[in-house]
């Protein structure tokens, strides 16, 4: 009897730890769950969302019918009733939306961008911009100096992809118009210089994520406490299409020439620019200042001067105030004991909340325009802060597209649509293609998902382990490692719901669609070179110092092979 009262409270138990595990697990299982179970139906909404953007060039409406189908697949969990799925899954729609408003980061994006973009319109009516560019124009004389000075401003905006697309788009638009650089070469030239340069960078808002990346995945996956960030500078040089995208905007601008969609792109605007000039038409009014006034460089340099100082200072102060708040007693202790020194600004730039930053830079540089506005008379405080508002509303839909992208995100990773990619390419491949293929597999997430960050974290705790079992040689897992950093911010570069591809399109005034069907050539063509020269040679061991000249040297030759010249005939 007592053991048949053992037997039953050892059962019950188990049965106990059982439910609670499946109920525990539930949620962090539901990815997995809905991949399987929905399989090919996955991959529908990021599908709709991406055809219907090229098809109708219409990216609110593509991204609406995008969410709204998989809230309706999620609904098909045990039954067959169509209109019950559809009802219930516009009501998850709707909350989607509300939820990713209600995310401090999402919200803090948002808030940045109309804020800067109030700031640039300050900026503009207090003829700042103007004068910036006529002082810019005076060494850009050439389409060719205008990208040039693009692609620099760039490389110095190196702490964050949305900072660098919202601040070197309105100043160097003018520029690119009078010089007749097409809005869709000057869009690419500013993603090509975002996220790819932000995330070498070894100071900015990306590190914290790659590094603490690099050591989970050798610490939970192999067990093993490694040198996040000493990884991370091991793969700078294997990141080809980082390196490559780079390179090749400085190869177009300096060549002159292109190919495909951004060829036509760049002849047209020569055309229309002519014509515009014997008409004595101004090309774009919307950066015009105010009437009467003098232009002054400064009234440009002090307020966007005041916003990289204080996005810099915030980045620090953010992330030393979430390292306090941890319980990391080796981060504690550095920043405390050495706060000035190189490693504690790089975790704290590493830890910071980028999109809080962001806004309250802009904040305070807005404040100062408006301060310098009332002081040289140019108009009242009422006037400045009714110009500062107007700023705001070009950008009204960039916040609707973001927060539709941002819920489409949340559809797809509930669904599971990275864990069925997964499912279905991970299979095993030889050694010296391991890289390439995963190169290519995070470009097709990130695609399909419109997130650099979130297919980082996906495949990097696939990767390490993957290619610590085929090769333990460390220099076959940093070259892997960078696959996966580089592969997703290929992917993040040519998807039509990409926040950064979104940011980089409104900086320079240019149409979405226009923007990513002349950008997606590029890439891909910059990916191949990647893989063909770079990955594959990588893994099959060629040392770094050969690699990576000759792709340089490929992608130049085949750029001038393929490539004709702008000013050419059609």
């Amino acid at each position: 009897m007592k053991n048949r009262k053992k037997i039953f409270l050892l059962s019950f138990t188990l049965f106990l730890l059982s439910f609670c595990t499946i109920a525990l697990g539930a949620e962090k299982d539901a990815a997995q769950v809905n991949a399987v179970k929905f399989g090919l139906l996955t991959l529908l909404p990021p599908l709709i969302a991406i055809v219907l953007a090229f098809v109708t060039k219409n990216v609110v409406i593509s991204l609406f019918l995008g969410i709204l189908v998989g809230c309706v697949i999620l609904q098909f969990n045990g039954t067959s009733n169509i209109f019950y799925a559809l009802i219930h899954g516009f009501l998850d729609m709707t909350q989607r939306m509300l939820n990713s408003i209600a995310d401090p980061w999402n919200a803090g994006i948002v808030l940045q961008v109309l804020a800067i973009g109030g700031l640039i319109s300050l900026v503009s009516k207090m003829g700042g911009a103007k004068a910036v560019a006529e002082a810019l124009s005076k060494k850009a004389k050439t389409p060719k100096s205008a990208q040039m000075i693009s692609w620099l401003l760039g490389i110095l905006v190196f702490f964050d992809d949305y900072a660098n697309s919202l601040i070197v788009g309105p100043i160097m638009r003018p520029i690119a118009d009078k010089l007749k650089v097409s809005r869709e070469k000057l869009a690419f030239v500013i993603d090509a210089t975002a996220a790819p340069i932000a995330g070498l960078a070894i100071i900015s808002t990306w590190i914290g994520l790659e590094v603490g990346l690099i050591k989970d995945g050798f610490s939970q996956q192999l067990g093993q406490d490694v040198n996040g960030f000493g990884i991370f500078l091991n793969t700078i040089p294997y990141r080809f299409y980082n390196i490559l995208i780079l390179a090749f905007v400085v190869i177009t601008a300096l060549s002159s020439r292109e190919f495909g969609p951004m060829l036509k792109a760049e002849r047209a605007t020569r055309v229309r620019s002519k014509k515009a000039d014997k008409e004595n038409v101004v090309i774009d009014t919307d950066l015009e200042p105010v009437e009467g006034i003098k232009l002054s460089v400064w009234n440009a340099i002090i307020p966007i001067g005041t916003l990289i100082i204080a996005a810099l200072v915030g980045f620090y102060y953010s992330g030393y105030k979430t390292i306090l708040a941890g319980k990391d007693a080796s981060l504690i202790a550095l920043v405390n004991n050495s706060p000035a020194s190189f490693a504690a600004i790089r975790e704290c730039f590493g830890q910071a909340d980028a999109s809080i930053v962001l806004f309250q830079a802009a904040l305070i540089a807005t404040i100062v325009a408006i301060i310098m506005a009332f002081f040289k008379k140019i108009f009242s405080v009422s006037k400045a802060v009714e110009v500062w508002i107007e700023g705001m509303k070009p950008l009204v839909i960039t916040g609707v597209i973001l927060i539709l992208a941002w819920s489409l995100s949340s559809v797809i990773k509930e669904l599971g649509t990275a864990k069925f990619l997964v499912s279905i390419l991970s299979d095993s491949v030889p050694q010296f293609l391991l890289p390439s293929i995963i190169f290519i597999f995070g470009s097709v997430i990130s695609f399909a998902t419109g997130t650099a960050y979130g297919t980082m974290g996906i495949l990097m705790p696939l990767a390490i382990p993957l290619a610590f079992a085929i090769s333990p040689d460390m220099g076959y897992v940093t070259v892997s490692i960078s696959a996966v950093l580089t592969g997703a911010i290929f992917g993040d570069h040519c998807s039509p719901i990409s926040d950064t591809t979104i940011l980089s399109s409104m900086g320079a005034g240019c149409h979405h669609i226009d923007h990513v069907k002349t950008q997606i050539w590029y890439a891909l063509f910059v990916a191949a070179v990647t893989i063909i020269f770079g990955y594959i040679p990588a893994g099959l061991g060629l040392p770094i110092y050969i690699i990576l000249p000759v792709a340089i040297a490929a992608l130049t030759g085949l750029t001038y092979l393929i490539g004709k010249p702008v000013e050419g005939n059609e």
